[in-house]
């Protein structure tokens, strides 16, 4: 034993409590296990074959998607033992079942994953980073984080916005949708890559649309997306600040999951007022969470919180003010930034098991 570690012996161990522990830690251990041969079954399109072919052998597997058989073999075995893919030992085949399918394959799907697998790749990539500002207390820029997590967040919150944003988050707020039939200019801050505000773009095309993002490459992605879903010729994206965007422009502003994320809340309310016309609304999704931690001690919240300690308090630091609000910052905490920022009215509009939706009025 080395020194400075001793055996717990001021308390007595409890071996059923210990027993289930250790089998919640086999369960953890799995999942994360699991990242890496999840992307490959992604990247190699062994999910997608199995949706559209069904049931297959792994010689079958093999032949269609060209990959090597015994690395097949073993990738099959891992999702079975996972519950990923289904077994039938009479036949030798395996099979994607149709529940598994909305979390692997289908990708419009309300709880299609794979952009969290990705995520949970970048957050292990950039884990130097940020344990080294566990030391000194300083941040980084969104830009200086792990190479692939654009993409990944991107991938990540486009199912939830491409189910939710038009059925059910602009209705409720109020008189917006009519506004957006009509013709009305809209500010998406933070648009990353841009899914968010080509789903409105395409929806609304009496509307004209102006994405914000401080990351440059994030911009270059969101103006092809864009250009390849045709709404070009109502949407353009810039690179900028969310206190850069311009006074008195738009009828709504939107922030996707990422006022948490900026050094200055209270600051950004600021600007987003002075942006809107005076019948304006700022439409505020962020990360479902109650006001106290133990509110969020709950398999959303242990998700929430490991983004936040990787990703969200990292940005925030890198930033003037650096409140680092974090991803589960709560409505309490959010409503003050926002009321003194100017906002005379601001209520929840509407949420879902993993975000919460402000409306927030002059």
């Amino acid at each position: 034993m080395s020194e400075g570690t001793h055996a717990p012996t001021s308390h007595a161990i409890d071996n059923a409590k210990l027993q289930q522990f250790v089998g919640k830690m086999l369960g953890d251990l799995g999942g994360a296990a699991s990242v890496p041969l999840v992307r490959m079954g992604d990247t190699l399109g062994l999910y997608r074959i199995l949706y559209t072919h069904g049931p297959m052998t792994c010689a079958q597997l093999a032949q269609q998607a060209k990959v090597h058989e015994r690395y097949l073999l073993e990738w099959l075995s891992h999702q079975a033992a996972s519950d990923y893919l289904a077994y039938d030992p009479d036949s030798g085949q395996f099979s994607l079942p149709p529940e598994q399918a909305m979390v692997f394959a289908v990708e419009d799907s309300p709880v299609y994953m794979m952009g969290a697998f990705d995520l949970m790749a970048a957050q292990t990539e950039v884990q130097p980073k940020v344990q080294e500002r566990f030391k000194n207390g300083g941040g980084f820029a969104w830009g200086d984080q792990a190479s692939c997590l654009f993409c990944a967040t991107a991938r990540f919150f486009r199912p939830g916005y491409q189910n939710n944003l038009l059925s059910q988050w602009l209705p409720a707020l109020d008189g917006v949708v009519a506004k957006l039939k009509a013709g009305a200019d809209v500010a998406d801050v933070g648009c990353g890559h841009g899914w968010s505000t080509v789903l409105m773009a395409k929806a609304f095309p009496n509307s004209r649309f102006v994405g914000y993002d401080y990351h440059d490459g994030s911009i270059v992605d969101a103006r092809k997306h864009a250009e390849a879903h045709g709404v070009a010729g109502n949407t353009r994206f810039e690179v900028a600040t969310a206190k850069e965007i311009p006074d008195a422009a738009f009828d709504l502003v939107a922030f996707f999951d990422c006022l948490h994320d900026m050094g200055d809340p209270a600051g950004v309310a600021s600007q987003v007022r002075r942006s809107l016309k005076p019948d304006g609304t700022w439409l505020v999704v962020e990360p479902m969470a109650g006001d106290r931690l133990e509110d969020n001690l709950n398999p959303v919240g242990r998700l929430f919180y490991a983004a936040s300690t990787m990703l969200c308090v990292p940005t925030s630091l890198a930033q003037e003010v650096g409140a680092a609000f974090g991803a589960q910052a709560g409505e309490a905490k959010l409503r003050g930034a926002i009321t003194a920022g100017g906002f005379g009215s601001v209520r929840r509009a509407t949420e879902t098991p993993f975000n919460m939706i402000l409306e927030a009025r002059l």
